[in-house]
């Protein structure tokens, strides 16, 4: 831990909410740049990221977790283990909901876990862009009957509408406390994860229904080369030889479009050019297989 002045807070907070609500888009709107991959597709995020906001009278170091849901093989209960254990570490816990609509079932599961906890909880309308003022209004009522929050803060994670303001907040509920991480670091995860993770995004974003869950990446190297170019090798597994097929697209067009997007937004996460070489291997059901599980690293947290 670090040496920080009097007066100076720090502390934890938890982003929950079901999946697709915008946890992802609001972290990287809050901490300033990205640091979570982002989709359409639900239950993007698997992992427990520490992402780290710093400021001269503050520190806030934000747990992005998987969405909460009703797990269907090994890895969802696992992502859901990460996020209601998340609850117990933090100081604030986020509950985000979208705007666009009144509590659905999911909403009222994830109430019923907040439910005693002794943490303040803030309730987060996400998606303010979308709908008129007065529908955000009634939605707030609706959502009061579910659980005490300590404050209601619309927001627009897109646009970042009202960002300011909650940073403001949570920093009036944080204890006096220390910088816990460096103030120019936005991540406790090294880049060959995050390089992973952006390898998935763009499969996320380029693949069918049938794809994306079954996705893991895993980055075997990272090589300097003389020449100042980073070489990358990275294997994408999924389940079937169906979603390797569609993975690869016809005359390998598929694998080349993630490869260019993936380079591109890696070249801008490390500064140099980089040659990313992509394979793609079935390992067969692997969600539901402990040993594949922490082989790619999701048991680690455990």
């Amino acid at each position: 831990m670090l040496n920080t002045p009097e007066g100076y807070r720090s502390g934890f907070v938890a982003l929950v909410g079901r999946p697709n609500v915008g946890k992802s888009t609001l972290l990287n709107k809050l901490v300033g740049q990205k640091v979570a991959i982002m989709s359409d597709k639900p239950q993007t995020t698997r992992h427990k990221i520490h992402s780290v906001l710093s400021r001269n009278d503050a520190q806030i170091v934000f747990l992005d977790t998987p969405g909460i849901h009703k797990p269907r093989h090994k890895l969802g209960e696992y992502m859901v283990d990460v996020a209601l254990g998340a609850l117990k570490e933090v100081d604030v816990v986020l509950f985000l909901v979208e705007a666009t609509g009144p509590p659905g079932s999911g909403d009222r599961y994830i109430a019923e876990q907040l439910q005693g906890i002794q943490t303040p909880v803030f309730l987060m309308i996400n998606k303010i862009d979308l709908v008129k003022k007065e529908a955000v209004l009634g939605l707030i009522n609706s959502y009061k009957d579910l659980l005490p929050f300590a404050e209601v803060i619309p927001v627009s994670a897109l646009d970042g509408e009202n960002v300011d303001r909650l940073i403001d907040t949570i920093i009036r509920y944080l204890p006096e406390g220390p910088r816990y991480y460096p103030a120019d670091m936005v991540t406790d995860r090294p880049e060959r994860f995050i390089m992973a993770e952006i390898i998935r995004e763009k499969v996320l974003q380029l693949t069918s229904e049938e794809v994306p869950h079954s996705v893991a990446v895993v980055v075997e190297q990272i090589q300097e080369r003389n020449n100042g170019v980073v070489a990358i090798n990275a294997v994408i597994y999924t389940e079937r030889d169906s979603q390797k097929a569609i993975l690869i697209g016809k005359g390998g067009s598929m694998l080349k479009e993630v490869g260019r997007r993936a380079r591109e937004e890696i070249e801008n996460l490390l500064g140099s050019k980089v040659y990313l070489e992509l394979w793609v291997k079935v390992k067969k059901d692997w969600r539901n297989k402990m040993a594949d599980l922490r082989n790619f690293g999701f048991m680690e947290e455990e």
